[in-house]
């Protein structure tokens, strides 16, 4: 039964060397014996197969998920397990055979399996059953707890899971810092009144007791150290992070109204990196944080961090609709005020497709939807490149959108959803009268010939439907569409183009090439195929420096082409010859 109720009420699964030790201490005991600890083939034949041991994980647990909700379901199978796991941890902690381990380097927990967990857990345990036995053990172990190996445990689990306390060179954490941190009221209030406590001592990474407790979300303890006058409910830790910060931070609003109450708080000082308390409640979505934070007139709600990034800013990037609604209804909120390289709110939420956020955005009347961001992108430019159909939908149900703004290589909407393959967006953009579906990027390429070079080949479909799109149309190295299908060896696309009567399949570059010669010299056998198949092309016509399309294909060793272009010899009756001898 004792296994059975450690393997229930464990704050996480136990290692199997850390259940045999813990069912080796004896309460009431002050010497820990390992030699009383059962081994697991002992307590899997007691268990009679209701446990078992996890190979993988070396942890013990319930044979099946059933069984655990059973027992957990039946809480007068276990007498106070709670209340037994933290006198079992503290009894083990105070025993000389812990408290004379080396702390210097920190001790090894193969020799002692059960300091880490009873160390990290048993404040856990206490909170949830104080009894008086549990109380007189613990105010035992906080009375040296300096220096303590059990210290030196929880000092680096706290200081490594929560990233804004920084890295401190000492392990300095004293009873009343545990206390707080694990909330546990009655001993905070012992070891506060002791004569000498200084209630506003910092730790080894710059921690005051209340900041423990704020950070946890204990609003007991936080509110009884409140109560001392001598207690400065703003002193930051080594990163400037405030208990209210902290508080705001982990969405602890009970809190956050206790430390808003005191008459000396400043609900805007900023930690080391510029953030706020309401910026920090804002860019995790804590709603209440937030309606306390901007109850207060002194409150600044577009106060940036050293990203430039606000409240409003964070809170759209995450898609926190409704901390974005409550700062959106404060007439004094900029919803056009630049962050992180240069993006609005607006274009944040477009880049991430937050499509209810992109809603609210715009419905405030001063929002601008034009206003360029990363890549020189539009929020518009923004969305269709990424993809987000229904964020381009609510953009260009606005008429003041600019549908061909170009951003990023002068390219516009329509040519990034073009290039990326996004059918359903260049659909969407085709359907504004005021699109310009030939508009070039800053190389002269079209977004028709986007498509086609990426093979994106139903976003060349839908462009050629358009009766106002050039097929023909080159870039600035004079090459078409079908051209850039050719090179890259886009054979839907090219077949697409070539199915257009319209299209020029001799159209040369630059370097007078025409697509047969250039997919023949890549050696694109699919292609070289397609354009034989029109009889317009002309497969001897040599480029700038007088090769063929055969020339080419001999040079590159591209057989197969060779083949196919030597076969329309018989179509035609005539040879297809290189214009020199190799």
């Amino acid at each position: 039964m004792a296994t059975l109720m450690w393997i229930c009420h464990a704050e996480r699964p136990l290692q199997v060397d850390e259940l045999c030790h813990a069912l080796a201490v004896e309460i009431g005991e002050t010497d820990f014996d390992s030699e009383n600890a059962p081994s697991i083939g002992a307590l899997l034949g007691c268990c009679q197969g209701l446990i078992t041991v996890d190979k993988e994980a070396s942890t013990v647990r319930v044979i099946h998920l059933t069984v655990q909700e059973y027992l957990c379901a039946h809480p007068d199978l276990f007498s106070h397990p709670h209340s037994v796991i933290a006198e079992a941890c503290l009894t083990y902690l105070n025993s000389p055979q812990v408290k004379n381990l080396s702390s210097h380097p920190p001790p090894d927990n193969q020799i002692m399996p059960f300091l880490k967990y009873s160390s990290r857990h048993w404040g856990t345990h206490a909170r949830r059953e104080l009894s008086s036995h549990t109380r007189a053990l613990g105010l035992q172990l906080l009375s040296q707890y300096e220096g303590h190996p059990s210290a030196i445990s929880l000092f680096d689990q706290a200081r490594h899971t929560v990233a804004k306390a920084g890295t401190g060179s000492s392990p300095r954490f004293s009873g009343l810092h545990c206390a707080s941190f694990f909330g546990l009221v009655e001993l905070v209030a012992s070891l506060a009144s002791a004569q000498g406590c200084e209630i506003n001592t910092h730790d080894g990474v710059g921690c005051t007791p209340l900041l423990w407790a704020a950070r946890n979300g204990h609003d007991g303890v936080v509110r009884l150290l409140l109560e001392r006058k001598d207690i400065d409910p703003n002193r930051p830790n080594n990163q400037g992070g405030t208990p209210l910060s902290w508080a705001a931070d982990n969405g602890h609003d009970v809190v956050v109204k206790l430390l808003l109450e005191q008459g000396d708080i400043d609900p805007n000082k900023p930690d080391n990196q510029d953030s706020t308390p309401l910026l920090w409640a804002a860019n995790n979505g804590h709603e209440e944080v937030v309606k306390l934070l901007l109850g207060r007139n002194d409150v600044d709600p577009n106060r940036p961090d050293d990203q430039d990034g606000t409240p409003l800013s964070w809170a759209a990037r995450y898609r926190h609709e409704g901390v974005v609604k409550l700062l959106l209804d404060r007439d004094d909120v900029d919803p056009n005020t630049l962050c992180e390289q240069n993006c609005t709110p607006l274009w944040w939420a477009t880049f991430y497709g937050h499509e209810s956020v992109v809603k609210l955005l715009l419905g405030r009347k001063d929002v601008d939807p034009n206003r360029p961001g990363q890549h020189d992108r539009t929020p518009l430019a923004s969305a269709a490149f990424e993809g987000h159909e229904g964020v381009v939908k609510l953009l260009l149900g606005r008429q003041d959108v600019d549908p061909n703004r170009p951003g990023q290589y002068g390219r516009t909407p329509l040519a990034s959803a073009a290039f990326e393959g996004h059918e359903g967006v260049v659909n969407l953009l085709l359907g504004r009268g005021d699109v310009d579906p030939n508009r070039p990027d800053q190389n002269g390429r079209t977004p028709l010939a986007c498509a086609a070079e990426k093979g994106h080949e139903r976003a060349v479909k839908l462009l050629l439907d358009r009766n106002d799109v050039d097929p023909n149309r080159p870039d600035a190295e004079a090459l078409t569409p079908l051209a850039c299908a050719a090179y890259w060896g886009q054979k839907g696309t090219a077949k697409l183009l070539l199915a257009r009567e319209d299209v020029d399949p001799n159209y040369p570059d630059k370097y007078d090439q025409t697509p047969l010669g250039l997919a023949a010299s890549e050696g694109y056998e699919g292609v070289v195929n397609l354009l034989l198949g029109r009889e317009d092309v002309d497969p001897n016509r040599p480029g700038e420096d007088g090769r063929t399309p055969l020339e080419w294909a001999i040079a590159n060793g591209h057989e197969g082409v060779i083949k196919l272009l030597q076969a329309r010899v018989s179509m035609e009756g005539a040879d297809v010859q290189p214009s020199h001898q190799l």
